[in-house]
């Protein structure tokens, strides 16, 4: 099972964090190897990815969540449980959907937190991939649960459990 990437930087990415693709890219196939299940309606899978500035995700946050104000990480799923098939390409690709990533939150949230830029990014970018496969974090054994999984997969890319240092404070 492979999972292909799309990855579309603007407004400052390149200059702010120059490894962001290899970054994404293993953060991603990380968080994808570990989070389908057997149930996973096809032999590969797709994700666009958009990295982009808060005014833009504050925009896309106020038209899809109503709330008017940047977030690190938005998860836009191309399918729920009703249209499982729907979103096959005609190569049999799956296309789980669209995550898009703030740099100016990702950046003071990492600051705040005292954790390296890197990190913080790749827990986005697993977090955002989970959601995509159906995980959320609504009930508190749900959260227990994806938690648990990020920072399984974190911890396989050389990271410390993101929250910890949530945690601490």
């Amino acid at each position: 099972m492979t999972l292909k990437i799309a990855v579309r930087e603007e407004n400052g990415w390149k200059a702010a964090f120059p490894a962001c693709k290899k970054t994404l890219t293993a953060a991603a196939k990380a968080a994808f190897k570990a989070g389908v299940t057997d149930a996973f309606p096809a032999k590969d899978a797709e994700i666009s990815f958009l990295l982009t500035d808060d005014n833009t995700v504050q925009v896309l946050n106020k038209n899809y969540r109503q709330k008017d104000a940047p977030t690190n990480v938005l998860s836009f799923a191309a399918m729920d449980d009703e249209d499982a098939d729907a979103e096959l390409t005609q190569d049999g690709v799956f296309l789980l959907g669209d995550i898009v990533i703030a740099l100016q939150t990702v950046q003071r949230e990492a600051q705040e937190l005292h954790i390296p830029f890197e990190a913080h990014f790749s827990h986005l970018v697993v977090h955002g991939v989970l959601h995509l496969l159906g995980f959320d974090h609504i009930e508190d054994e749900d959260a227990e649960e994806m938690e648990s999984l990020e920072t399984q997969i974190l911890k396989k890319l050389g990271f410390d459990n993101p929250y910890a240092a949530v945690c601490e404070d």
